[in-house]
């Protein structure tokens, strides 16, 4: 009996190529099945001879294997071709039956007013230091010229914790401390964070608010030092036509105290309302670094010299875009958020 093996698989190789998904199944029966060419090879095995039953079943078994293969690649290659026409020839309207405007987020305007001033103080040489909130008196008061008796510790309305001396900071001013305590001269840095009082909340005041505090120290620092660095933000932050000045004050930590103010952005400097028909805007606090100070931090005040100033973010951002309610940044109504 003489069966060839390879006519089978040539066979099969034209009737696979010329097939179709519908024919596919019927081909795999002709070949594959129980009563298929392969099957009826297989089954004349056991009439045969040892020597010749091993070969015949080595090539029938190889035969099986390569049609196998062929019918699966042929179903591969057919079902992606009719993907293929179904998608050309069906177009698909991907357009929303409904639209819902999404809107993208931002920072917050007292983040953005942050990062705004910090910039500033960054180009002019400044790094950005920060401090803990939680602070002891010594660090928030003592170390910073307010001893146990000052009045100006009155002012202060400070929250301290429970059983303990510790309180939260009404300034960022003990960063300065901490800061002085680790690094020597020179000095400059700023120092943005949030402070605490103990007051009442109103469209002027609030419990919780954020300060950025700045302090330079190195040899030889005068208070010319001071005017022109803040003449230089001032300018680059309400632009360069606003005009400002420095008045004489009182800061237990800095002497000479001043405060800076600004042209008023509401009248143009003929008053208002709003500048009480001063013209004029207080925005910071400032003044050569207390001796007191340095010696709190033992630096050496004979070699030494610096100044600080800070100011109230809040206060900033709102002068800036007219807000009148310093309530407003906290209360989250995304009608005034999505202003700025």
């Amino acid at each position: 009996m003489k069966i060839d093996i390879n006519e089978i698989i040539n066979s099969a190789a034209g009737e696979i190529a010329a097939a179709t998904l519908q024919t596919l199944p019927e081909l795999k029966l002709k070949y594959l099945g129980k009563d298929g060419e392969i099957t009826k090879i297989l089954k004349t095995l056991k009439i045969l001879k040892p020597d010749e039953r091993k070969e015949l079943g080595q090539k029938a078994n190889e035969a099986k294997k390569i049609i196998e293969q062929a019918l699966e690649n042929k179903e591969k290659e057919l079902s992606q071709k009719a993907i293929q026409e179904k998608t050309a020839s069906q177009k698909v309207d991907i357009s929303p039956i409904f639209y819902f405007p999404v809107n993208s987020g931002h920072f917050h305007i007292i983040t953005k007013t942050i990062e705004d001033i910090s910039q500033i103080f960054i180009s002019l040489g400044f790094k950005i230091a920060k401090g803990p909130e939680i602070e002891t008196d010594w660090y928030n008061f003592q170390a910073l010229n307010h001893p146990e008796d000052h009045p100006a510790r009155d002012v202060q309305d400070t929250f301290y914790l429970q059983g303990s001396k510790d309180l939260l900071r009404t300034h960022t001013s003990p960063v300065q401390v901490h800061v002085m305590q680790n690094q020597k001269p020179p000095v400059r840095v700023i120092v943005p964070g949030r402070v605490f009082r103990n007051e009442a909340s109103d469209a002027s005041h609030s419990s919780t608010f954020h300060q950025i505090e700045g302090l330079f120290v190195n040899q030889n620092v005068t208070f010319v030092d001071l005017k022109s660095t803040l003449a230089s933000f001032v300018k680059k932050f309400f632009g360069q036509n606003i005009s400002l000045r420095f008045r004489p004050s009182f800061f237990p930590f800095t002497e000479p105290s001043a405060e800076v103010d600004v042209q008023c952005f509401f009248c143009g400097g003929k008053g208002c309302g709003v500048c009480k028909q001063s013209g004029w805007i207080e925005i910071l606090g400032c003044g050569m670094v207390h001796p007191n100070v340095f010696k709190a931090v033992e630096y050496d005040s004979e070699n030494y010299t610096g100044f600080a100033f800070g100011m109230g973010v809040e206060r900033i951002a709102m002068l800036k875009y007219g807000i009148d309610d310093i309530r407003l940044f906290y209360e989250n109504d995304l009608r005034f958020l999505r202003q700025f």
